[in-house]
Parts: C-alpha cells; sequence; structure tokens
C-alpha cells in the first residue's frame, strides 16, 4: 500500500486539534498534533503520539511532563504556527498550569506526567498520567482530509 493513500485514508476521519506543549532547558515548545485520546479514567490517562524524527519527542522525554492544549475554532493561527504553515510567525505568549507552559484561552489544558512511552513504527506513544485541567468555554476547531473546519452544535 502506498503510504500516501494510507495518509489520505486516516485523515478521513474527523479530528480535533491540539498543541503538546513541554519546557527543556531549552526553553519552551509546541507541536501541532492531532494524535490523541483519552486512555482511561481511574487512573486519568491519556496519550499523545509523536513522530520519532520530531525535535517534540526530545523535549517531552527530557521534561518528564506535558500538556495538551485542546484549541478553539478561532486559534487557526495557532495550529498553523506550529505548524510552521504560516509566511509570518509571530510570537507566542505561554501560559503556565502547575509549572507547565500552556496555551492561553485553549478550549481545555490537560497537563499530565509522563507514566509511559511506547516506541511503535515510526511513532512514539506517550501516555499521560493527568495532574491538573481548566475548561473554558467555546467550540473546537477541527481537522478533516487536510482542511481546518468548525465544530457545529446541532440545534443551536
Amino acid at each position: 500500500m502506498d503510504p500516501r493513500e494510507f495518509r489520505n485514508a486516516m485523515g478521513r476521519f474527523v479530528t480535533g486539534v491540539t498543541i503538546i506543549t513541554a519546557e527543556d532547558d531549552a526553553g519552551t515548545h509546541g507541536m501541532t498534533a492531532n494524535a490523541f485520546m483519552s486512555v482511561s479514567l481511574d487512573p486519568k490517562l491519556i496519550t499523545v503520539s509523536i513522530d520519532n524524527k520530531a525535535n517534540m519527542l526530545g523535549r517531552v522525554r527530557n521534561a518528564g511532563k506535558f500538556a495538551v492544549n485542546i484549541l478553539c475554532n478561532h486559534q487557526q493561527d495557532v495550529s498553523m504556527h506550529f505548524a510552521k504553515q504560516l509566511l509570518k510567525e509571530e510570537p507566542i505568549e505561554f501560559g503556565e498550569l502547575s509549572g507547565v507552559p500552556i496555551i492561553n484561552n485553549a478550549l481545555t489544558n490537560v497537563v499530565c506526567d509522563v507514566e509511559r512511552e511506547i516506541e511503535l513504527g515510526d511513532h512514539t506513544l506517550f501516555v499521560g498520567a493527568v495532574k491538573d485541567i481548566v475548561m473554558n468555554e467555546g467550540r473546537p476547531l477541527t481537522f478533516y482530509s487536510g482542511q481546518y473546519g468548525q465544530y457545529e452544535v446541532p440545534n443551536d
């Protein structure tokens, strides 16, 4: 099977858009990601998937903690900034939650300690033990078939 065909097929699953943030000795870093999921309610665990070639892999590993920032529909520019899709990048001002950098005004910020990492294929899964959460009002930014979109609440 052609890798592009597989990627295109996986792109047909509509997802939210997140920024993974972490801080190490080199500073605060972020990465756009849609490979995120809840794993367990008891204990509270989530997982993110990071390409083994991504700079963020070593940063999360070194930090031992990270945040998943679920973006609001008005934060497409933030996603594009961390995906390096903007022609002119503006600096991002980070907030902080439980000692971890977060994206301000995100729909949800989830702070985790790295519980476990599992290398599978060309990615590493980081299982995070959830330590803190902040939720804000708004609607999620979505991603489908290579395009950003917005979720519309039925009968709203």
